[in-house]
């Protein structure tokens, strides 16, 4: 992300601090939302229905990422004008899981989920952002 962006974020991110906390990671990612009991059923059923030829992905959305000590900040990213244009959630760190992370050609991705939720949070990092993506998945632990 470059530095215009990423001050632009800190600065959306920054009055929403509590004491003491920092933020780790500002990044731009691809969000979508997943069935985390499905996921590995869809997977398994259009890989062999399709003979591994097409899958059916939902279009990610683009979105601003901002990791901080204690939880993870999302924004809807302004295409025009290269700011966070709304806060669209915020997902407290603690208990959250990720999957292993999926490598392709222009991108990489894990979904990360609650134990408790059945919801899961798909994020998609571009190649660029591969530095981010290791420190997300470095401060979230794999799940069993």
């Amino acid at each position: 992300m470059n530095g215009r962006r990423r001050r632009a974020l800190l600065a959306t991110v920054h009055p929403m601090l509590e004491p003491g906390e920092r933020v780790e990671v500002a990044t731009i990612v691809n969000l979508s939302s997943v069935s985390v009991r499905r996921t590995a059923v869809f997977a398994a059923a259009s890989a062999i229905l399709s003979a591994g030829a097409m899958a059916v992905v939902p279009a990610p959305t683009p979105m601003y990422l901002a990791m901080t000590d204690r939880r993870i900040l999302i924004f809807r990213a302004d295409p025009t004008f290269a700011r966070p244009k709304e806060h669209v959630m915020t997902i407290p760190r603690a208990g959250l899981v990720r999957t292993d992370i999926k490598e392709r050609v222009l991108n990489s991705s894990f979904i990360v989920s609650s134990p408790a939720a059945e919801q899961g949070l798909k994020i998609i990092f571009p190649l660029i952002g591969r530095k981010d993506r290791n420190a997300v998945a470095a401060a979230l632990p794999l799940a069993t």
